[in-house]
């Protein structure tokens, strides 16, 4: 689904960068279309598509509340670290706490892919070192570039191909959460 808005991001010096946004505290849909719609208000972010949301269970602390994930593909003239900075705004808007590690969040926003860099950085990674392990990712990834090629060298398909059994749902009305 095709989000609209932000500022219009030039193809010179231009990365396309795919974004993960999960949530299970408090009104999960409405923190994620704040967080899309928070996203496309920043210039020289241009969000151009979306996947549906997807419910799925909690991973590592487990005892919580199931989440609310989605992917997005923007545009961004930003660096890495600069979308970093932008990603953990939208945090700190939807009032995001951090107190345990995979404990629960109002708004969580990785940065998977950034135009195919690879990174490591103290306060990032790329591309997302986990993500070819969670579904929740590679679902709403898959909806969006399924020939992605992911750090491995495998594609977004191939990925998810191997994570099949963690249970992943569409969230066909996000309100019934």
């Amino acid at each position: 689904m095709p989000v609209s808005g932000g500022t219009e991001v030039g193809a010179e010096g231009s990365a396309v960068a795919y974004l993960g946004l999960g949530s299970n505290q408090g009104d999960s849909r409405a923190l994620l279309v704040g967080a899309v719609h928070g996203l496309s208000a920043v210039p020289g972010v241009s969000v151009t598509r979306s996947s549906r949301y997807y419910r799925t269970a909690a991973i590592g602390l487990e005892d919580q509340p199931d989440f609310l994930n989605l992917v997005v593909e923007i545009v961004t003239g930003f660096g890495p670290l600069e979308l970093l900075e932008v990603a953990q705004e939208l945090e700190r808007d939807a009032r995001r706490v951090r107190t345990v590690r995979w404990g629960p969040r109002t708004l969580d926003v990785d940065i998977l892919w950034y135009d195919g860099i690879f990174m490591d950085h103290d306060r990032l990674q790329l591309p997302h070192p986990r993500m070819e392990e969670r579904r929740f990712v590679l679902e709403p990834l898959a909806e969006l570039a399924p020939d992605l090629v992911l750090g491995s060298g495998r594609t977004v398909r191939a990925a998810l191909a191997g994570v099949l059994n963690q249970d992943v749902v569409v969230a066909a009305d996000p309100t019934e959460e």
